[in-house]
């Protein structure tokens, strides 16, 4: 492990050296000019559209505020070869300046002294009290702020109008187990897009289970406790009967368009399974589903994920990088993406968005009353694998759900002591 880092490492240092003088865009390669203007590179992974009003809209408006300072857009793929590459770049103090990063990612970052610390930068308080309070404990350490939340996304519940109709309901059943017995007296399928803690919680809670306890410190209990193994078993259940799709774990078949029009009764899926639309194609969307928060009589029910912004280490633009960060978190800022359906952590642009009775957001604005906050632990990357791959395990018949969920249990464990350890 320590020589692959010592390649990627040395990799990294001989690229930035041949390229130390120049910058990425999209266009062309330019050279930096700091005669006039301080530079600063931002890394994100923005979709098409979102990336469309970064670069049209919000940095332009940045750089009239700001006319000294040049942001450099470079827009980069989700993946893990990403994180491994910003890791490297940062040991070497040849990373950009700016990240937008996934949450589970900031950890890792922090504990390596990869980020730096935010609280002495200007009116870095009046910045954090204007967000969110919900969102920050990602980047919180040792009484130092490595980050800030940038927005935040969350699953609701999408069923199918038509399917809902022919049943009887106007309107979706109240609780998951209604769901489940509604599915599995119609013959409906039920779109589960995965066996990841993202995928599945959401109807594991819905059925009374859980992870871990409620300060993400232990699993042993919780996520092998008589609840969760009954929530696993309805779900193993369906899948036996095949009203989960049998790829499950491999992500399964067309939810989206089987909750549309086919035969899928529920799915799970964050905003973009609306905001990526063409109007005319939304329409349709919107008028064959009815997506409402997933049930939560049981408490929390979604995971609440979202993107956070950090300065990286090495940044030779640091008070430069801080403007842009604080510029980003504003209400102004935030509304100008919200367009994208991203929710803002920024309070005044949350109560500032125009959200009527009808808007498909209202569902997702809803269900983040009834979220819960991706847990500020190291390992939550391998946690998440840990508990995929015996979720696969049980789904593919190799372990019986009590035994598949006490051996997860037992491994999670392990690495929450270790990442309480540091």
């Amino acid at each position: 492990m320590i020589l692959r880092w010592i390649v990627i490492i040395m990799l990294v240092v001989l690229v930035a050296g041949c390229e130390k003088s120049k910058i990425i865009t999209k266009e062309k390669v330019q050279p930096y000019n700091k005669n006039n203007v301080q530079t600063i590179e931002f890394w994100h992974t923005y979709s098409d559209k979102e990336s469309r009003i970064l670069e049209r809209q919000m940095i332009p408006s940045f750089e009239q505020k700001f006319p000294s300072i040049k942001v450099v857009s470079v827009r980069k793929p989700y993946n893990n070869g990403l994180k491994n590459t910003l890791i490297a770049r940062a040991f070497s103090n040849h990373g950009p300046d700016v990240v937008r990063m996934k949450v589970a990612w900031v950890p890792d970052f922090y504990k390596n002294k990869l980020l730096m610390p935010l609280n002495d930068f200007p009116d870095f308080q009046k910045v954090l009290h204007a967000l969110n309070n919900k969102t920050l404990s990602a980047g919180f350490n040792e009484n130092k702020y490595y980050s800030l939340p940038m927005d935040l996304y969350i699953q609701v519940a999408i069923f199918n109008r038509e399917l809902l109709e022919k049943a009887g309901y106007s309107q979706p059943p109240h609780t998951m187990e209604e769901i489940l017995e509604l599915a599995g007296k119609e013959r409906y399928r039920i779109g589960l897009g995965g066996l990841n803690i993202w995928r599945t919680l959401p109807y594991i809670y819905g059925l009374g289970g859980s992870l871990t306890d409620t300060e993400f410190r232990t699993a042993t209990g919780y996520l092998n406790g008589e609840a969760t193994v009954r929530a696993v078993e309805k779900l193993l259940g369906l899948y036996k009967e095949g009203l989960i799709d049998r790829m499950v774990g491999e992500e399964g078949g067309d939810n989206w368009e089987g909750v549309k029009s086919g035969n899928v009764l529920i799915t799970g899926e964050g905003p973009w399974f609306y905001n990526i639309w063409t109007e005319k194609e939304l329409y349709r969307s919107l008028n064959s589903t009815i997506a409402i928060p997933f049930p939560h009589d049981n408490g929390p029910s979604s995971l609440l994920d979202g993107e956070n912004l950090v300065i990286m280490k090495g940044s030779e633009e640091k008070e430069a990088a801080w403007t842009f960060l604080r510029w980003m978190t504003s209400k102004e800022a935030q509304l100008m993406m919200s367009r994208a359906g991203i929710f803002p952590t920024n309070l005044e642009a949350a109560d500032s968005m125009n959200v009527n009775r009808d808007s498909y957001t209202l569902s997702y604005q809803e269900a983040l009353e009834y979220s819960f906050q991706r847990p500020s632990v190291e390992n939550w990357d391998e946690i998440d694998k840990v508990y995929t791959l015996y979720m696969n395990k049980i789904f593919q018949g190799e372990l019986s759900p009590k035994k598949g969920l006490m051996q997860a249990a037992e491994e999670i464990d392990h690495l929450l002591s270790a990442s309480g350890s540091d």
